[in-house]
This record gives structure tokens, C-alpha cells and sequence, in this order.
């Protein structure tokens, strides 16, 4: 094969692709054909025939890249066993034919991506590429190695366990035993939330992605008055601004193109019970405006209609986003802020849980265990253990998870092992910085500075050894036990 032979791009049509073709954006395959390089296209889709033939003409009449699209129907968009062999057969031909292989990861399901890694990275090297809006077609590196080997081990887990076992929800019977912490800063707010799933103000949950925002909505919701009415939870990030005012207060039978009946909205869906917007900082201003008068009327209209229909609903609402600086700023109004601002949660981030972290760690691997028999037992080995509290956890306990996952099919035995962690980790770029990152000139408190820095140390030392001082001491090449004590009293470490 010749060193300037360009690849072929390889990837599964998506329900973007399909959206592409009846007018929307350009979707993830035409929008990489037209960013790289490619001497052409296979790709795979499971859909209808009249749709895969409906895009091919699409497809053909956007881009000079010449493609093929192979139907392959599937059982189950999450069956790994037809999705791997599906994917692999295309890769098999390609490489026989001595072709450079690209392949797009971005469309399909999260198990059409996860076979599309496990193949690139062990019997097809190829190069990986993803397409979004939100920050174009970029070429990704996965920052591990896997070894051929690892891949039959996943292969004994069933598609229909695996795909439980990838999707990390909050159960519907969520209570709050559910909520695993032995973190001070948790319990007092287990405590917070308990009070208010007894009153029927709103509350507004503030946390990080994977934070457990819905878990305590649930528990909130299954510990109150309104427990055997429904919970409706939505994700207002998700919802198309076509559609927002249709999901949110219903439409009437006629009231757009393709509104063929009635439909309910999930204020009326939720009546009685708990509606639990998630994401509720992504709401555009003129949704907000909307939004704000049904909960001060307590009445929505329907898409089309002209009749006001009344509803009663406990609002639970989550984001992500800093609404007070929002607000400051003219994102966000001011008065429907404060109208969903009575009870407030804010959720510390993983990494702030001090001593939650293996105790999460060794619930999800008996969770995981209990789901599929084949993976019971795994336990995590100290030295896995030392890597996880050294890895900061920007996803949370659903990044924990999804490693855990990840780590529990791969490895060997029933001991996951720190290299085991290690390829199961996403290690996200980290921006270098050198040592003096305060500025002098300004002035600065040294003995602030200094605790900054080994704070961390000290309590990554102490939960090493369960609090053992003397041996806390010796890893951080301290003298003493007293010296320990020192510093931990001079930088308030209990």
C-alpha cells in the first residue's frame, strides 16, 4: 500500500444522518467527508431499506466522495454480538484489500461506538474521528491500549446485560438510602433533602455532570406527600426549539405539521406528582418567559389550543451552569430564578467527597456483578485502588462507573489491576503549567500557597492507610507522626 494512499472512512449511519437527509444540519458522515481526506466511504446502517436507499440518493447528490452503504439489520441497535460482527466483516474486507482505515465514531449507539474502539485499537488499527456542532469534525486520540486479548473476555457478557449495565439512572424507587456517603458535607445534605421532600416548595439541584442531580430528585420525590403520583424528568437540553413548547405544555391535533393527535404535555403528564427538569439552565429566555407564567397561574394552553388547562405539579428542577452569574448577566430571569430557588441543593463533585470514593467503587463492582454473573467477584487491588484516588473524576461517579464497567470486561481475573484501570481510563489533555503559577509581583501568602499543595497529599496519604499516621507519615517521607500531626493541625486536615 502507498505511504499517500488516503483512508477510507468507515462508519454507521445515524439518526442525524437520516435527519440530514430531509433538511436538517449535514450530519456526522457528510460533514467528515467534506472536512478530511478520503479516497471513500463504507458505511454500515441498520435502518429501513427505503431510508438507507433515501439517503444514498441524498448522500450521492451532496458529496464526489464515491461511497457504498451496506444494510445490515439488526436485531437490537445494542446487540454487541451483531454489531461486532457486522463491523468487523467491513474492516476484515478493507484490510484485506490493503486499505488505511478512518473510522468516524460519532453516529450510532453507544455500543456501535464502544465495538468500533475495541476493533480499532487491536485487529484494525485505524484512525479515529468525531463530528459535533458544537466543535466540528476533530481526529481523537484514545488515550489507551488494549490488548487483543481483552476483547473475549467482553464477548461472555450478554448484549441485553451490557446494555443495562452501560446506563447508569436513578432507580425509580430511589430513596435516599440509595445515596452511598460517609462524607460529611453528603450527610448534611441527605438531611436538607429529607426536610424539604416533606414540603412542596421547588427545589433547584446545582452539581457537575454525573453528581447524582436526578438520584436526590427521585428520593425527594419517593420520600414526599405526592410519592404514589407520577415522576416525569426530562432533560431541557435535549429538546429540539422546535418542539420545546410542545414537550413542555402539549399541542392539539392539527396544531403543526405532524401533530396527527392530541398530546399531553409533562406539566399535565405530571400532574399530582413531581415534574424534574433537568438541565433547566438551558431553557432559551422566551421559553423562560412561558415557563414563568404557567408556574405563577398554575395553567398551561396547548400548541394550538385556546382553552387554559390547569396543573399541579411539585417542580424539581437541575443544572449545571452558575444561574446567579447568569442572571448577573442577562441570561437567565431574574424572577423565574428566584421562583425555582427555594430549596437549594448544591452537589460537591467526587472529588470533593472525601472518603466516598472507594466506597462508590466497590458498590458499583457488586452492582456490576449482580447483573451479570460472569463479572461477579471483581474486586479492585489496592494498587488499582491508589491509581482511581490519584485520577480526578471529572465525569463523576457515572465516569467511575462506565471505568469500572470497562475495567470488569477486560481484565483477567477477579483482580482488576492498576493497568487494567489504567486502559479503562479516559485521560483527558491536561494544559501544562509551570511551577510558578501566582503572580509575586502582586504579593502573595506563601504559607496559603504551600498548603495548597500539600493539602491534597496529606489526605491522599491518610486514606491510603485508613488513618494510620505512622504510616501516612513514612509515604510522605515526614520524620514522624508528630510531625504529621503538625501539619495536619496546621492546615485543618481532621
Amino acid at each position: 500500500m502507498s505511504k499517500n494512499r488516503l483512508p477510507v472512512l468507515v462508519s454507521w449511519v445515524g439518526g442525524n444522518d437520516l435527519k440530514a437527509a430531509s433538511g436538517g444540519e449535514s450530519g456526522p458522515v457528510l460533514s467528515t467527508l467534506r472536512a478530511g481526506r478520503f479516497s471513500r466511504a463504507e458505511l454500515l446502517c441498520s435502518y429501513a431499506r427505503d431510508e438507507v436507499n433515501s439517503y444514498k440518493d441524498w448522500l450521492s447528490a451532496e458529496t464526489d466522495i464515491p461511497f457504498n452503504i451496506y444494510h445490515e439489520p439488526l436485531s437490537s441497535p445494542v446487540n454487541f454480538a451483531e454489531i461486532h460482527q457486522a463491523a468487523a466483516k467491513r474492516l476484515e474486507c478493507l484490510r484485506r484489500d490493503g486499505e488505511s482505515l478512518a473510522i468516524l465514531l460519532s453516529p450510532g449507539t453507544p455500543a456501535m461506538q464502544a465495538v468500533w474502539i475495541l476493533l480499532g485499537k487491536t485487529r484494525f488499527p485505524a484512525t479515529f474521528y468525531q463530528s459535533s456542532l458544537e466543535q466540528g469534525v476533530q481526529q481523537v486520540e484514545i488515550p489507551f491500549q488494549i490488548a487483543a486479548e481483552y476483547v473475549p473476555a467482553a464477548a461472555t457478557v450478554s448484549s441485553v446485560s451490557m446494555n443495562k449495565m452501560a446506563v447508569l439512572s436513578a432507580p425509580v424507587d430511589a430513596a435516599f438510602d440509595n445515596i452511598l456517603t460517609r462524607n460529611k458535607a453528603m450527610l448534611v445534605l441527605k438531611q436538607q433533602a429529607q426536610v424539604l421532600a416533606q414540603k412542596q416548595v421547588p427545589v433547584l439541584i446545582y452539581g457537575e455532570t454525573g453528581t447524582g442531580k436526578e438520584l436526590f430528585a427521585r428520593a425527594i420525590h419517593n420520600a414526599g406527600p405526592r410519592a404514589s403520583e407520577p415522576f416525569v424528568a426530562i432533560n431541557c437540553g435535549a429538546i429540539p426549539a422546535d418542539l420545546i413548547d410542545s414537550t413542555l405544555f402539549g399541542h392539539k391535533k392539527g396544531a403543526f405539521t405532524g401533530a396527527i393527535a392530541d398530546r399531553l404535555g409533562v406539566f399535565q403528564q405530571a400532574s399530582g406528582g413531581t415534574l424534574f427538569l433537568d438541565e433547566f439552565g438551558e431553557l432559551t429566555p422566551d421559553v423562560q418567559v412561558r415557563l414563568l407564567r404557567v408556574l405563577q397561574d398554575g395553567t398551561c394552553i396547548p400548541v394550538g389550543g385556546t382553552k387554559e388547562k390547569p396543573v399541579d405539579v411539585r417542580l424539581i428542577t437541575a443544572t449545571h451552569r452558575n444561574l446567579m452569574a447568569d442572571v448577573s448577566d442577562g441570561r437567565f430571569r431574574e424572577d423565574l430564578f428566584y421562583r425555582v430557588a427555594v430549596g437549594v441543593l448544591h452537589l460537591p463533585p467526587l472529588r470533593e467527597r472525601e472518603g466516598d470514593l472507594m466506597l462508590l467503587a466497590d458498590e458499583l463492582l457488586n452492582a456490576i456483578g449482580q447483573q451479570d454473573q460472569t463479572l461477579s467477584g471483581k474486586k479492585a487491588s489496592p494498587e488499582a485502588k491508589n491509581i482511581m484516588l490519584k485520577h480526578a473524576w471529572p465525569g463523576n461517579v457515572r465516569e467511575l462507573h462506565a471505568t469500572l464497567l470497562r475495567a470488569a470486561l477486560w481484565c483477567h481475573s477477579d483482580s482488576i489491576e492498576a493497568d487494567d484501570i489504567v486502559a479503562a481510563m479516559f485521560q483527558m489533555p491536561r494544559r501544562e503549567e509551570g511551577p510558578l503559577v501566582h503572580d509575586v509581583s502582586q504579593g502573595i501568602d506563601i504559607q496559603k500557597v504551600m498548603g495548597e499543595f500539600a493539602k491534597p497529599y496529606l489526605q491522599q496519604a491518610l486514606s491510603l492507610t485508613g488513618g494510620n499516621k505512622t504510616r501516612a507519615a513514612k509515604l510522605l517521607g515526614l520524620n514522624s507522626q508528630q510531625t504529621l500531626s503538625n501539619w495536619m493541625d496546621k492546615y485543618g486536615i481532621e
